[in-house]
């Protein structure tokens, strides 16, 4: 009894270090993006979502105004697309583009024209992971990839097999051109989001808009 015991619980840890081995690449601080020699790893953000930031200290309630540029598609040696078609790279740039202008929205008066109180958001796609096909759904059912998930969604970690996305992001005063924070991030759904498994892209999509939330929440 104790030997099965012993090797149950033996499979259980071996199977839970091959799921961990199943999340998408961490993000880097992409050579080519503007901010990238300020950024800093970022040891306050135990979640993963932040690796790379740079900040200054800023008053954002004086902030009415916002530019968002169009969404830029990474083009340097170091991204992380993998095989990623351009027609998905182009499609997920503009979806980002209209999830941070609709939440954006709600906090800031979105303008083209700079000035005072305005800020101007420059936003970089630099890569995406994609969710396994059938896997990422199918082990959210069977007893070792739900219990792994079950453990990764109450610490807000990432899912078997799920897809991510990972862009930069950078923050200026419109009026001086100052950049006023920077960071890298990593966005994905909770790890028991059943519909965002369905669809190589929809995890990608998911963190999307995670990630225009955040920033919401960064600038009230």
């Amino acid at each position: 009894m104790l030997k099965s015991k012993i090797i149950l619980q033996f499979l259980i840890v071996t199977i839970c270090v091959l799921l961990v081995g199943c999340a998408s690449p961490k993000p880097v601080a992409y050579n080519g993006i503007s901010s990238s020699s300020y950024l800093k790893p970022y040891s306050e953000d135990k979640s993963g979502h932040i690796p790379y930031n740079y900040s200054t200290p800023v008053n954002w309630h004086a902030y009415s105004n916002a530019i968002i540029d169009q969404v830029a598609v990474y083009r340097g040696s170091d991204n992380q697309f993998g095989d990623i078609s351009e027609e998905d790279k182009s499609s997920l740039a503009q979806y980002m583009y209209a999830q941070f202008t609709g939440k954006l929205s709600a906090r800031f008066n979105i303008t083209s024209a700079p000035g005072p109180n305005t800020l101007r958001i420059k936003l970089t796609l630099t890569g995406i992971a994609k969710t396994t096909p059938v896997l990422g759904t199918m082990s959210r059912f069977d007893l070792m990839g739900a219990l792994y998930n079950g453990v990764q969604s109450a610490r807000g970690g990432e899912g078997t097999f799920t897809g991510s996305v990972f862009y930069a992001v950078e923050i200026y005063d419109a009026s001086t051109s100052q950049l006023l924070s920077a960071y890298i991030a990593k966005q994905y759904p909770n790890s028991f989001n059943i519909g965002a498994s369905i669809g190589a892209l929809a995890a990608a999509r998911t963190g999307i808009e995670k990630g225009a939330e955040m920033m919401v929440e960064q600038l009230r």
